[in-house]
């Protein structure tokens, strides 16, 4: 009988072989492992080579490639396929006696990118006897994960030491190989299936059997620094703890005040700042700096305790703007997500809307910022976390919320009284969160200490300036989750660097910590289950609709559907949202389904969120006709069928995303056309073939007199125009406004009457300055008369705009002593609207645009004419 015939059929008895396994990685495929394994029976030998997924969990996951009998007549020698291993030596002739295995030490090399072999391949034996087939993949994988748990830990004690820099950092968290107190994310990586899968789910369900509650201290502290340096020690807040945390979580705001960071998101005051805190951190214990994300002058900070850092994994960062046209960084928040030992953590550091009437915005930035944070998980093909998605949430920062109908006097009164409790009766956040409005689900510890702004920079005094701020607590520390007991909460007085006083939290958190052993136990209990239900069952699903219609869907105005799936089947099924034949994406970019894939065990269910938003990047080919609400979704079950789910609906045409030549054209609100005309006029503004008698344009399109003639009116004098972002439900009345002509005067703010001018100027397909004559700006960017030279050769609609909006800003620039405006101001926030890139900007390119846009914003005698020759 043939030789590896033989030894196959005596390991599928079960009899007893010795294998020496050793494992080599080739980079060909990321996924996989190449095995080799050693037979012995009686004085017979041969080479077994698998291939095996790194984290084999039973014997179908390795794979049976080649069976090398060694005889007399065998050799090594150099292969031509890179899938194999590749050997630059030729073995010696071996006499009647047992093979000799020394010559394994001769490699020199294998094939590009596998991993050396060590010198003696028998170094580590496994007797494979009548072992089931899990125990067999179990035990191989643990001699190729366990050197990756010590140079884990190796490098963890190495990073610490080089706690200061930030590219240790990374390294410190990313670089980290799983361990067995987050096995089950293990489990979740890409290469793994439905099957695995289901293991996750099962160990997530039954994770009370095999976690035990270890308390760990997390000091959190939130600072409005008011864009000053640091002037004096942060020990008196960041060391006011009688024992050193485990965790520090610092987060400031208004860390720089300047135009060039509110521009470029580039400050020298980061280094500062860190460096500060860094000093001020509590002397009784060694810290390593684990992240650092900033948005303009939003920082958060997460040190943590050298000996800890080992048990942290999947550390993600994401920023979310909030200020003016919801993108602009004074106003947003900056957060990190991260795995410790078993729980998962997110912390939010955010700085809301300012202004005492302004608490409905605050509301808002609250619920765009849950909405829009969206953190990558290690898995690509998982969706997004969301912030609640997490076992514990920390959330911090200038949050805003004002004392409400109270004078200042009355509330000073109170303050000096110590009558707190009467005071927060009256506090913004506090009524907010009893009316459920935000934060539902968190927590806040009781304040016993004095309202921490307004001061006078450099003194405990209140604010003592002309606006006499009432005094409140815009500061404040929240958390949410179980197993969470506050330490203290307070204020910390004797620092004035700023008009706000910082705020600390000492939580004690109990975190979900791994015991070894029961994990082990109720790992293989769950395999040993799924071995016993697992057959040849189709999955199948029913959902509650096939067909959805969207009904009059609007310019930046969210709709959403839900579908339930219900998995009726025998068995769990894993499902995801497929792209059709030849396209990218799953869905259209207009419409998105939140789960875009899942798992669904037997007999539960999911809801399916199908949401339709038209931005400035899908506007302009639903305006025009070119695109329509139609598509077709596939859902797809693994080792299932398809179901296809019917997504259609009517888009109302808006000014919105329409091009400046096409609004020129239309006499009419643009909701009172037919769309027949609509399209007929847009594709004659692209071709640039009118009838001059017919199509006479407008000089300017009507819907941006109407929006800047209410600014001149209402608004020359408004303090923080184009800074303070306006209400949501605002902006939908002015696009309503100026789509249907519905009334004379545009509702709303002026705030949100401005940001609809952004809004409007970002959405166009082509900007006031063309897309073509952008890299000549660039070019002339130093000298005003040829950028001059430029604007008068725009297209005649592009050029009266120009003009017009220029002259507008220049009226605003002579009422600079109420409004606060200034020429760098608004070239910052207008540049990249006039002169929009086609591609991402660099710095320079920002620098560029904005030095362009600067020469008009300074009145010459030639600029002075121009208000005669805009149209009325």
């Amino acid at each position: 009988m043939d030789q590896s015939v033989a030894i196959q059929e005596t390991l599928a008895k079960g009899e007893d072989c010795t294998i020496a396994v050793e494992c080599v990685s080739l980079l060909n495929d990321v996924r996989e492992s190449k095995l080799i394994g050693l037979v012995q029976q009686n004085n017979e030998h041969a080479l077994f080579v698998y291939s095996h997924r790194r984290m084999a969990i039973t014997g179908d996951d390795v794979r049976l490639d080649e069976i090398i009998p060694i005889s007399y007549d065998f050799s090594v020698v150099e292969v031509s396929s890179p899938d194999e291993l590749a050997v630059v030596d030729v073995c010696e002739q071996y006499p009647k006696e047992e093979p000799k295995f020394d010559w394994l030490t001769k490699y020199q090399k294998l094939s590009k990118g596998a991993r050396s072999l060590r010198k003696s391949i028998g170094a580590t034996t496994v007797k494979m006897s009548r072992m089931k087939k899990s125990e067999r993949a179990h035990a191989a994988d643990n001699s190729g994960h366990k050197k990756e748990d010590e140079r884990t830990r190796g490098d963890g004690v190495h990073e610490s030491q080089e706690r200061v820099k930030s590219e240790v950092r990374d390294d410190l968290i990313r670089n980290s190989q799983p361990i067995l107190a987050n096995k089950s994310q293990m489990l979740g990586m890409p290469q793994f299936g439905l099957r695995d899968n289901l293991i996750k789910c099962e160990l997530l369900k039954n994770e009370d059997a095999y976690t035990y509650i270890k308390n760990y201290s997390f000091f959190l502290g939130t600072y409005n620094v008011n864009g000053q340096n640091p002037k004096e020690s942060l020990s008196p807040w960041l060391a006011s703890t009688a024992t050193p945390p485990d965790f520090y979580l610092v987060g400031f705001q208004e860390l720089d005040l300047s135009k060039e960071a509110f521009l470029f998101n580039d400050t020298p005051k980061e280094p500062e700042w860190m460096l500060a805190v860094y000093k001020g951190l509590h002397p009784d214990a060694k810290y390593a700096l684990v992240k650092l994300v900033r948005l303009v002058g939003i920082m958060l900070l997460f040190y943590v305790k050298a000996e800890h850092a080992a048990h942290i994994s999947e550390m993600e960062a994401e920023t979310v703007g909030t200020g003016v046209m919801g993108r602009m960084g004074n106003k947003g928040a900056v957060a990190i997500r991260f795995q410790f030992h078993n729980s998962d953590i997110c912390v939010v550091n955010s700085h809301l809307a300012a202004h005492t009437e302004e608490f409905e915005r605050r509301n808002q930035d609250f619920k765009d910022i849950c909405r829009r944070i969206q953190f990558r998980q290690d898995d690509l093909t998982l969706p997004p976390l969301a912030i609640m998605k997490h076992n514990v949430v920390l959330w911090l920062g200038d949050l805003n919320y004002r004392i409400s109908d109270l004078e200042v006097d009355h509330v000073k009164d109170l303050i000096a009284k110590k009558d707190f409790e009467t005071l927060y009766n009256h506090d913004q956040l506090k009524r907010q969160m009893d009316e459920e409005v935000v934060f539902v689900g968190f927590t806040e510890g009781e304040i016993d200490f004095q309202p921490t702004y307004k001061y006078d920079t450099g003194s405990d005094q209140w604010d003592t300036s002309e606006k006499c701020r009432v005094p409140a607590w815009c500061d404040r520390i929240l958390w949410r989750g179980k197993n969470i007991k506050q330490l203290h909460y307070q204020s910390h007085m004797t620092l004035k660097t700023s008009d706000h006083k910082p705020v600390s939290s000492l939580l004690e958190i109990g975190i979900k910590v791994v015991n070894e052993e029961s994990y082990k136990r109720t790992f293989e209990e769950i395999v040993r289950h799924i071995d016993r239900m697992e057959n040849d069952c189709i999955p199948s699903v029913s959902l509650s609709e096939r067909e959805f219609f969207f009904q009059d869907v609007k310019f930046m105005q969210h709709q959403a559907k839900t579908v339930s799936v219900y998995n009726d089947g025998q068995v769990p099924c894993q499902f995801e949202f497929i792209p059709k034949l030849d396209e990218p994406t799953y869905c259209k970019p207009w419409l998105t389904a939140n789960p875009a894939k899942g798992f669904l065990a037997q007999g539960t269910s999911v809801d399916i969120d199908l949401e339709v938003f038209v931005n400035r990047s899908t506007a302009p080919e639903l305006n025009s006709g070119q695109q329509q609400l139609e598509d077709i979704l596939v859902l797809h079950l693994e080792r299932g069928k398809d179901y296809f789910i019917s997504v259609t609906g009517n888009y109302l045409p808006s000014c919105f995303g329409s091009s400046l030549s096409t609004l020129c054209l239309l006499r009419e609100p643009i909701q009172d056309m037919p769309l027949e005309t609509i399209r007929e006029l847009s594709m004659k503004s692209n071709s640039q073939v009118s009838n001059p008698e017919t199509d006479k344009p407008q000089d300017i399109p009507k819907e941006i007199w109407m929006m800047v003639d209410h600014l001149f009116r209402y608004a020359k004098k408004q303090e923080e125009l184009f800074q303070q972002p306006g209400l949501r439900g605002e902006f939908e009345e002015i696009r309503d406004c100026l789509d249907t002509g519905s009334l004379d005067t545009l509702p709303g703010s002026n705030h949100s009457v401005a940001e609809a001018l952004l809004l409007f100027l970002d959405a166009l397909p082509d900007p006031v300055i063309p897309f073509s004559f952008y890299p000549q700006c660039l070019d002339c960017c130093s000298d005003s008369s040829r950028c001059r030279q430029i604007i008068s050769v725009l297209p005649q609609c592009h050029k009266n705009v120009f003009n017009y909006l220029i002259a507008f800003l220049q009226e605003l620039l002579k009422h600079s002593a109420h409004n606060r405006l200034d020429v760098s101001i608004l070239a910052s926030i207008f540049a990249g609207l006039l002169l929009r890139s086609p591609t991402k900007q660099d710095l320079t390119e920002k620098r560029k645009v904005k030095e362009f846009v600067q020469h008009f914003l300074v009145q010459t005698p030639s600029d002075r004419d121009i208000d005669e020759k805009l149209p009325e």
